[in-house]
This record gives structure tokens, sequence and C-alpha cells, in this order.
């Protein structure tokens, strides 16, 4: 989450490998500033975030710092192994920007967005149309993914993992950029189609590779599921400040909408079922 959600690949991943701090660590809602909103970030993961603050999950915490009139502090830390724990469970701040729904390392807040896996291909090529894995024309085809992610389950059921062009799932994003190289080489025709998150690949296509199309992977029905809904994290307990983030939330989702779509995000249907929009 999917991460996530920093790509959700990126999220499930660091969700799978980091912990919150022990037992003995308080967690109220006494433990939120006050005086800024203290937000946990990947200092490298853009489209979603960076430290220039270019990413749409740094507009987006500057959207609700300005609801709640703070400025906005930062907690730089690789969404890798210990990420939680580092950052959010050793109470360096207040909240993480995009979080899968479900995991238990946070308390999740509603979800501000719901989006989907995509395929991309180059536009105009026989496989621009194809919309779902089990689609003949991907059977001699090179198809990059992230290992390990929701989608390999789906080729291996469909036969596709023997051409299959595998990039790291967790890796310090400061030096290396699995979904940037996965568009490269899709791009210089070292692979025929790609699968990538859509809050990546949305953002990435729109931004730097125009002859790519992303298309969301929303007639998969068999498990695991291909969608995830998109929260903000916050620390286990905190029910008064996830009270005010849903508040925040849903008094904002026009505003969230129009900034995931201008940043070419793919919003779904709560049901992972439908495209609401998609800015290639």
């Amino acid at each position: 989450m999917p991460a996530s959600a920093r790509h959700i690949v990126l999220i499930l991943g660091s969700v799978l490998l980091a912990s919150l701090s022990g037992p003995g660590a308080a967690q109220t809602s006494d433990l939120v500033s006050h005086t800024a909103f203290r937000v946990c970030a990947d200092p490298a993961n853009f489209p979603m975030s960076d430290d220039r603050e270019q990413g749409y999950e740094n507009k987006l915490a500057n959207l609700i710092a300005g609801e709640l009139d703070l400025p906005v502090q930062y907690t730089w830390y690789p969404m890798a192994t210990g990420f939680i724990r580092n950052t959010l469970g050793a109470n360096q701040c207040d909240v993480v920007m995009g979080y899968a729904e479900g995991h238990e390392l946070v308390l999740n807040t509603n979800h501000y967005m719901t989006s989907a896996y995509t395929i991309i291909a180059p536009k105009g090529s026989p496989l621009a149309d194809v919309d779902t894995l089990s689609d003949p024309a991907l059977k001699d085809v090179n198809i990059g993914i992230i290992a390990g992610s929701p989608p390999a389950t789906h080729m291996a059921r469909n036969g596709l993992l023997t051409k299959a062009r595998a990039y790291q799932l967790v890796v310090d994003t400061r030096h290396e950029s699995p979904a940037v190289q996965l568009l490269e080489d899709l791009q210089a025709g070292e692979t025929g189609a790609a699968i990538l998150w859509g809050p990546l690949a949305g953002p990435l296509v729109k931004a730097s590779y125009p002859d790519l199309q992303v298309t969301p992977l929303t007639k998969e029905t068999l498990p695991p599921r291909l969608y995830f809904r998109i929260t903000m994290g916050v620390r286990q307990g905190e029910k008064v400040w996830e009270r005010k983030l849903n508040s925040l939330i849903r008094r904002n989702q026009d505003r969230i909408n129009e900034l995931l779509t201008e940043a070419g995000v793919p919003l779904l249907n709560d049901q992972g079922t439908e495209v609401l929009n998609v800015s290639n």
C-alpha cells in the first residue's frame, strides 16, 4: 500500500520490516506537538516526498498544516527497515502522510485516496490497451515488476514470471530508485511493459515519460487485491489526533483530490473497481 502509502510497494515492505518502540513508550495525545505539524517522510522518494519538499505528499502536508495554522516540520528517514520505529515510534514526528490502511504498526486515519497497481506500456503499442494480467498479449513479453509486490502473484498465476525482469523491493532511496529504473528500461525498449504502484507510476510518467501510458489494473478479481486505501498514519492510541485529522481530511477532500490529480495519481472508487480520473 498500499504505501506505500511512498510507493505502496515500499510502504508494504517497510511495514513488514519495521516495528514500533517497546511497551514502555507512552502513546497518548499528549505526545502530539502543538507548535508544528511534525511529519515523518522519506527524503528521496519523489514523486511522493523529498527533502526539497516537491512531492505531492509534501504538498498534502502543507495543506493540512495550513488548516491547523502550524508550520510543517520534517523528520527525514529512508522508507526502509526501522522507519516507523525511528520516526513515529520515537516521537520524532506525529504523522506519516501516506500509509496503507489496515496495518497495525500505526493507527490509520480515514483514507484520503484509493489507488491501484498499474500496467505501463508505450502509447500506440499492441500492449497499450491491455488492462488485465490474463491478456494473451502479455504471454511473450518481458515485464518489469518490483519483486515481491502483490502483482507478482497474479503474474505467476498467468505464467508471466519466466520472462519478468525483477527490481528490488526495499532500498535506500537516497541511492537507488527501482521505480525510475523500471521506467527507464521500459522507455529504452529493454522491457515491453511494466507493473508499478499507481501513485508512483502516474506522476513519474506524467513528469518524465510522455510516450508511456498508465492503465490501472481494476479488473483483477482474484487475490491478492491490487488496490489499496491510503491513510495518514499516527501513533497507536492517539485517538484524539486521529479524529482531528479525520475531520480535516473530510472537510478538504475536494482539495486533496485536486492536488493528487494534478500530480498524476490515478484515483479509484473505494472498491477499487472504477477509475475516477487518470492524468497521464
